[in-house]
């Protein structure tokens, strides 16, 4: 009766009617928790309904001080800029499609780091059918309903069919012009009536220098319209691939296979280059891009259209990295000095009728200095034939200028290895290339005959590489100097070399100069 009159006391009805109330209460609020997380139709509800209002929270805005607002207006300059240079440049670089005359053996490809971006599959079989690539070029002279696009030889010098993609997608059928191996250059021209292709504005090459913007423009992989930006890395690089006669550009730029043939710009929109090369171990990108100066090319473009072939001046020499030789280079008499090294000449051509000589170091052309035997090259192919050109040279320690009169270069005659006088090339016994234990003993004095050109008068008194020349016609030869002094001798219209071979000493045939 006690417990009984307890649980009807007043104190205990109070709190059971708390612990009642709270009860109910979340009963209600999990019944609510319930019917806002899931309706009647069974499907999950969306957060944002009308019975819950969303509030976004407002960042802060920054304050741009002058000095910020003046960098990004600078920013955007430059970003106007490179816009400029697209719109200017796009609808002058056309992607090429090609299909080369099918050859019956495999098509070689430049081997690394010397990659040409000329997209072709290669499965490593032999290509008994027509090859299908891609490619790139340069829209660069219109004549009435003719357009001319230049891009690189590699890329449309074999072509049979050719297919021009413009920038806004309208497609022609090219031909080949005219193409050239030595500078890498193709022609490639299409007929049309629209008035508004645009032609390619070129610059000028000798005015860039390292750190001014680089501008690729091509169709890398197919990918039409492509731009990427860089910088001039470096000039005058050289050692293209496949005996490339050109210096080269080098760029930082994003360039990659299908790039070759098209157009490396200035923050001016104005081409400066012609891309070609990459220098990578993977085949795609690493920074290391090449293109021909536009400047090597200009001339071509011209003789292109008119002979279907560039047209080179020719001095008719044949060179030799001497200077690279520490110990020629010192019996010569020509360390720390920049020019080209002239190991032969072909008799009867314009170097031997104006008088230089094997032996003769050429310094510059006209005035102007010849850095490397590779610019020799280039400056002398690009004087016009029948123009006299001086020659400042250096000839047994002494200099000396001959003018000679330039014939234009006939591949016929410029492989005509009977004419190359001496048709061999020689070295110091002293030189870190040879292997000195491999020497005779018994001979102290002397150069090493390290090539023999087929059919060349060396070849015919019985030359052979690896002779070492003792005398020429009964005098000592004791230097590099004292070999090519001799050689040009007036005194005796035969030659005749007595030589070391095998351990024994024997004389050669002789060979009437004259």
């Amino acid at each position: 009766m006690a417990i009984r009159k307890k649980l009807y006391s007043k104190k205990y009805f109070i709190a059971n009617l708390i612990i009642l109330g709270v009860i109910i209460g979340f009963a209600f609020a999990f019944l609510g928790s319930r019917s806002l997380g899931k309706p009647a139709n069974g499907q999950a509800n969306n957060l944002s309904s009308s019975a819950i209002q969303a509030v976004e929270a407002e960042t802060p805005s920054m304050q741009v001080t002058p000095e910020v607002n003046a960098a990004l207006n600078q920013a955007e300059a430059v970003q106007n800029a490179f816009r400029y240079v697209a719109k200017s440049t796009l609808p002058s670089v056309v992607e090429l499609d090609v299909v080369e005359k099918a050859s019956d053996s495999s098509k070689t490809q430049p081997s690394i780091p010397f990659e040409f971006f000329f997209n072709q599959p290669d499965d490593g079989n032999s290509q008994q059918a027509p090859e299908e690539g891609l490619g790139s070029g340069v829209i660069v002279r219109r004549t009435d309903k003719t357009i001319y696009v230049l891009t690189n030889n590699h890329v449309a010098g074999n072509a049979d069919k050719i297919k021009v993609i413009l920038s806004d997608g309208r497609e022609f059928s090219g031909s080949l012009v005219g193409a050239d191996e030595r500078k890498d250059i193709a022609l490639v021209k299409f007929e049309t009536n629209d008035h508004d292709i645009t032609v390619a504005k070129l610059g000028d090459s000798s005015q860039i220098e390292v750190g001014d913007w680089a501008i690729a423009v091509g169709s890398p992989f197919g990918l039409v319209s492509s731009v990427t930006t860089g910088i001039i890395s470096a000039v005058g690089r050289n050692g293209g691939p496949d005996g490339n006669i050109s210096d080269f550009i080098q760029t930082d730029a994003a360039i990659n296979k299908g790039n070759s043939g098209g157009a490396l710009v200035n923050i001016r929109g104005e081409v400066i280059g012609i891309n070609t090369w990459i220098a990578s171990p993977t085949g795609g990108s690493v920074g290391l891009g090449f293109a021909i100066p536009i400047n090597n090319v200009k001339g071509a473009i011209d003789d292109l259209i008119t002979h279907k072939q560039v047209q080179y001046g020719w001095l008719g020499v044949s060179l030799l990295d001497v200077p690279s030789d520490k110990a020629s280079a010192k019996e010569m008499g020509l360390e720390g000095k920049k020019g080209g090294f002239v190991a032969q000449v072909f008799l009867n051509g314009p170097a031997d009728k104006g008088g230089i000589l094997p032996g003769d170091f050429i310094t510059a052309i006209d005035g102007s200095p010849v850095k490397s035997q590779d610019e020799l090259v280039r400056k002398v192919g690009d004087i016009p034939a029948g123009s006299y050109a001086s020659f400042d040279l250096i000839r047994n320690g002494s200099k000396r200028e001959v003018r000679v009169r330039i014939d234009l270069r006939d591949k016929n005659v410029a492989s005509s290895n009977k004419d190359l006088f001496p048709g061999l090339s020689v070295l110091s016994l002293e030189s870190e290339s040879i292997d000195k234990s491999k020497l005779p003993s018994n001979v102290k004095n002397g150069v090493l005959v390290t090539d023999v050109v087929a059919k060349s008068p060396a070849s015919v008194m019985g030359v052979k590489t690896g002779d070492i020349i003792l005398k020429i016609n009964d005098q000592k030869v004791t230097s590099m100097a004292s070999f090519y002094s001799l050689l040009n001798a007036s005194g005796s219209s035969k030659l005749v070399f007595t030589i070391s071979r095998d351990g024994q000493t024997l004389d050669t045939l002789a060979f009437n100069k004259k």
